[in-house]
């Protein structure tokens, strides 16, 4: 009988291998490396390359793990993982894992936002259904959040003590509240872990409204939120239709509101836009604090793409960092995306990060009315207006119609795609950034005296519009 840790974990991969693609072993699993086995604790530690391939494993292949551990360990062996945070320098961060084998699961321990039971209503470990992943510490600071997550920290270190409640905040989608809110839940957690914080989407709220309509247990309902202290709730503009849905929550607003416990609120839009909100309710809403919440600037971009990197254990080069953030609008979920597309990649087919891997992602996971112009896009319609072919522009002829368009065309990829110089050179016929550089400075200064030159420049640029 086998009883080396190490040759029970080869026979777990043997199994898992034979219950997988080729391709998903060889991406996945073929870079697990077994660390150590404590008995006395029956924790099993293996390494892993990077955090995006812990998150995969746990969200993807953690039943066939589950399954092949048990036959090879036995019952109730604890997963933990060793992420390579930093391989240069040796870097580790110790994560613990589901649990392989589980004995029947605790009531309260499902994830996501999945109704609360409402026979919960008096008992104090109800699952906050917080995502733990989105704390203060992950929430990058810049000048477009810096208010709103100074006052959501001190609500969180003092909540229904503060003038901020009700917290009312609001923001274009991608910005950050619902990182937000949740990192107010979970700070208030570990200061204060006997409150009952909860936090509910509007949609899953109305859901379970309705189911209690049906049921004929709306008291129960109402009662269950009236124990909470913390209630946050996220994208209420959702309730725009849902009369019945408004006024219960009002009383359980109003209920809460009354006891100093603290309720937190999240909108796309501030609370006058929202047609539906009775006039009661806006008063209550603007006796605590409104903030906006802004999309993140350049800077701020480039800041959340260097900290999703360290976490992640990717290395992206600063040029390719500093084309994503200046091009995906904006949203730090499109930035968090295009990152993790990236990553999938790079682990998949074994390549590195690059600015052409880079555009490629982008092209296809930016939105479509929001997708950056290309410059073979810009090109096209350059050439098409002065009537020269691409052939052309990328010849080293120094023809005058030629160095126009080709000029032209770098003046509007700057304006556009906002790309590095260098790399505006590289694809408009391997020229050097201080060709672009020149070429830029020569169109912005004939722009300045010559009005017909402006009315085709503009004429150019009425096209790229028409054709998004």
């Amino acid at each position: 009988m086998v009883t080396d840790p190490k040759a029970l974990w080869d026979n777990c991969l043997s199994m898992i291998k034979a219950n997988v693609t080729e391709q998903q072993y060889k991406t996945w699993f073929a870079t697990l490396v077994f660390e150590n086995y404590d008995d006395t604790t029956r924790t099993l530690l293996v390494q892993v390359p990077s955090r995006y391939v812990y998150e995969y494993l746990e969200q993807y292949f953690v039943g066939i793990m589950a399954s092949a551990l048990k036959r090879s360990f036995g019952e109730r062996i604890q997963l933990s993982y060793r992420i390579m945070v930093d391989v240069e320098h040796n870097l580790t961060v110790d994560e613990q894992g589901s649990e392989a084998v589980s004995v029947e699961a605790p009531a309260n321990t499902t994830r996501g936002n999945k109704s609360p039971s409402l026979l919960d209503s008096t008992s104090r470990d109800l699952n906050p259904q917080l995502d733990l992943h989105k704390t203060f510490q992950s929430f990058i600071e810049g000048d477009s959040n810096k208010l709103p997550r100074t006052v959501a920290l001190s609500i969180a270190e003092h909540p229904g003590k503060s003038t901020f409640n009700p917290f009312f905040i609001y923001g274009p989608s991608g910005c950050g509240k619902t990182h937000l809110i949740n990192a107010i839940g979970i700070r208030c957690k570990e200061l204060y872990p006997q409150k009952r914080v909860l936090y509910v989407s509007a949609r899953l709220f109305q859901v379970q409204f309705t189911d209690a309509s049906r049921q004929n247990t709306v008291n129960d309902f109402i009662h269950f939120y009236q124990t909470i202290d913390v209630l946050i709730v996220d994208d209420v503009q959702e309730w725009a239709t849902a009369e019945k849905t408004v006024a219960t929550f009002f009383h359980i607003f109003d209920h809460l509101f009354r006891l100093g416990k603290q309720i937190i609120l999240a909108s796309d839009r501030p609370p006058v836009d929202l047609k539906w909100l009775q006039e009661r309710m806006l008063t209550r809403f603007s006796c605590g604090l409104i903030a906006e919440l802004e999309k993140p600037n350049v800077q701020l971009c480039v800041d959340i793409l260097n900290a999703k990197c360290r976490r992640d254990g990717l290395k992206i080069p600063a040029d390719v960092i500093q084309y994503i953030a200046e091009t995906v609008n904006g949203s730090v979920r499109d930035l968090e995306g295009v990152v993790n597309s990236l990553l999938a990649y790079s682990v998949v087919y074994n390549t590195n990060v690059d600015m052409r891997l880079a555009e490629r992602i982008i092209k296809r996971a930016v939105k479509a009315d929001n997708k950056p112009l290309t410059i073979d896009e810009i090109l096209e319609k350059v050439c098409c207006h002065f009537n020269v072919s691409q052939q052309d522009v990328f010849s080293k002829s120094r023809k005058r119609d030629y160095v126009l368009v080709r000029q032209v065309s770098m003046y509007l990829a700057q304006k556009y795609t906002k790309m590095p110089a260098a790399r505006i050179g590289q694809l408009i016929g391997g020229r050097d950034h201080s060709t672009v550089i020149h070429s830029c400075s020569t169109i912005a200064q004939r722009l300045k005296f010559d009005k017909s030159f402006v009315a085709e420049l503009s004429s150019i640029e009425n096209s790229f519009k028409l054709k998004k």
